[in-house]
């Protein structure tokens, strides 16, 4: 099952980046379309970031102490 998963993750990766440099091409010109693979870093990148503060979010609000309601 375990497999699978990353199986799975490995083909939308390689989807990806054959549709990054099949259709986005001649899309815009921006300085990030020079880049490779730059769309699924920055993904990555993301998924991440907001992974961590939605995690030091929780600790900092979310999070209290066992005599708080006392």
């Amino acid at each position: 099952m375990k497999n699978r998963y990353w199986i799975t993750l490995g083909l939308l990766t390689l989807i990806s980046l054959v549709l990054e440099f099949t259709m986005l091409v001649d899309y815009d010109e921006h300085w990030w379309n020079l880049v490779p693979a730059f769309y699924i870093i920055w993904g990555f990148t993301s998924c991440v970031l907001i992974i961590y503060v939605s995690e030091w979010l929780s600790k900092l609000f979310l999070f209290k102490d066992e005599s708080y309601y006392d």
